[in-house]
């Protein structure tokens, strides 16, 4: 697009978005009317051409690569590395559209079983994938393909949930499955992570989760120098998925932070108080932005707080909580972009630089991280559909304004990653993580539950439903 249109389309795209903008008290709910059969198409136009962009990423091996350059007239070419989140999000991917009839059953059950196989493939260690692999061959990349940087094979603990994930949504999806993904999950004890919570020195004994260890040293290997202690973060799903299996401890869950405590070093000096949940005593932290309070992340981005409960149910577990969180977490992206930084357009979580690379976008008061993320201008589109919860009417509507405006949506692939609208820069890839959340919340607005029904039972809802409905957010 070149920069006259741009600007006048800008424009025309702010005002449409307003339109769907929330109203004027800080803490009013956001209103969602029930799915027409327009919007129901348009949503699963959005998801066959997102899946079609998953399908292209993966490769003849089996995996779903990391990106691709969609700018061709012709077929993308994958990128050589992928990751174990890129798979799981291959396998939920292909799951929804069988699920919604976008393939067929014979059609997914040939691709779940491909990329099963592929998985099966993988060498891993202590029951866990590492961080990167060759997604045309499967061999653990010791050396950047873009670069030629060495890599140290690392075992990562939030990307292994969503391989985790993934696998759990293929077995319910096609039950000839079940056998073999419960074989490679037997080795997954998530106690590998965990460092048990210690009263005299909850320091290094804080009953968290570290974010991996580099397998090349003896024992355990060698442990990143920090545990994942944000609770309002994307790896509670590795969390949530250790509970529920009995390898971690209930009380793991009330060890996380809601806020860091008064006092520590971050974004804003919290509110709240202190309770005792289970024997543990949990400070039950709030920030306030723009006169509401919510639960923060880590960095302000959109898919800490909201790629969790693509899967499981947290709104309805907990919709006093978590449910509120939420709202006022979606609320507060769409008024940084619309009313604070007056972009037009709202959405913002890390994603592909649209020049080229990647880095984390957000809204800084959002995150604890005192350096945290920031918005710059660049929007993401999966931020929105991962917005289509809380605030289904805003989230389309800003969504045809940045396909319309920037021509940051086409039928053979979907949205792609990022725009920068203050350039009216579009991104030339799209990126499996990205195109795999949006894929999962496409989903669950079309056929609610679809990829949940793993994460509403066994485990799940003996062992974390409960730990939900006792929290109780200081807001």
């Amino acid at each position: 697009m070149n920069r006259r249109t741009f600007l006048t389309a800008a424009a025309a795209g702010a005002a449409a978005v307003c339109a769907g903008a929330p109203a004027a008290r800080a803490d009013a709910p956001l209103r969602t009317a029930p799915l027409t059969t327009a919007d129901t198409e348009l949503l699963r136009t959005w998801f066959t051409s997102t899946y079609r962009s998953i399908a292209a990423m993966t490769t003849d091996f089996g995996l779903t690569a990391d990106k691709a350059d969609v700018t061709g007239t012709g077929t993308p070419v994958p990128s050589r590395q992928t990751s174990p989140t890129n798979i799981g999000c291959g396998l939920w991917s292909t799951a929804a559209a069988g699920g919604l009839g976008v393939i067929s059953g014979t059609t997914m059950h040939h691709e779940l079983t491909r990329m099963v196989t592929a998985v099966e493939k993988l060498d891993r260690a202590h029951g866990f994938w590492f961080n990167w692999y060759d997604a045309h061959n499967g061999s653990v990349l010791t050396t950047w393909p873009e670069t030629g940087d060495t890599v140290r094979p690392f075992l990562s603990t939030v990307d292994n949930a969503w391989l985790v994930t993934g696998l759990e949504i293929a077995a319910d999806a096609d039950p000839t499955l079940r056998p073999r993904v419960a074989r490679l999950l037997d080795a997954a004890d998530w106690s590998y992570y965990y460092t048990p919570y210690d009263p005299a020195d909850p320091v290094t004994g804080p009953g968290q989760l570290r974010g991996g260890f580099w397998p090349d040293r003896p024992g355990k290997g060698e442990p990143t120098g920090h545990h994942y202690g944000a609770l309002n973060t994307e790896p509670r799903m590795a969390s949530y998925l250790g509970i529920a299996d009995g390898s971690l401890p209930a009380e793991h869950y009330w060890h996380l932070f809601r806020t860091l405590l008064p006092g520590m070093g971050q974004e804003q000096e919290p509110d709240g108080s202190y309770a005792t949940v289970d024997g543990v005593r949990v400070w039950q932290g709030h920030y306030t932005y723009r006169g509401r309070k919510l639960v923060p992340t880590w960095g302000g981005s959109m898919f800490e707080a909201l790629m969790v409960p693509l899967f499981v149910p947290e709104p309805e577990w907990s919709p006093n909580s978590w449910g509120v969180t939420h709202q006022r977490y979606v609320r507060s992206q769409i008024e940084h972009g619309l009313t604070e930084e007056r972009y037009g357009y709202w959405g913002f979580s890390p994603a592909n630089i649209p020049e080229g690379g990647y880095r984390e976008y957000g809204v800084d008061a959002l995150g604890m991280q005192q350096d945290g993320y920031n918005s710059l201008g660049v929007v993401t589109p999966h931020a929105s559909f991962l917005a289509l919860p809380q605030a289904r009417g805003a989230a389309v509507a800003n969504l045809k304004a940045l396909a319309r405006d920037f021509g940051a949506y086409d039928d053979r692939y979907g949205f792609r990653d990022s725009v920068n609208v203050r350039t009216g820069r579009v991104s030339d890839f799209v990126l499996a993580l990205d195109q795999g959340m949006i894929a999962a919340a496409l989903a669950q607005q079309v056929r609610p539950g679809l990829l949940q029904r793993p994460f509403r039972t066994g485990g799940f809802a003996s062992r974390i439903r409960p730990l939900l409905r006792k929290e109780r957010f200081s807001i």
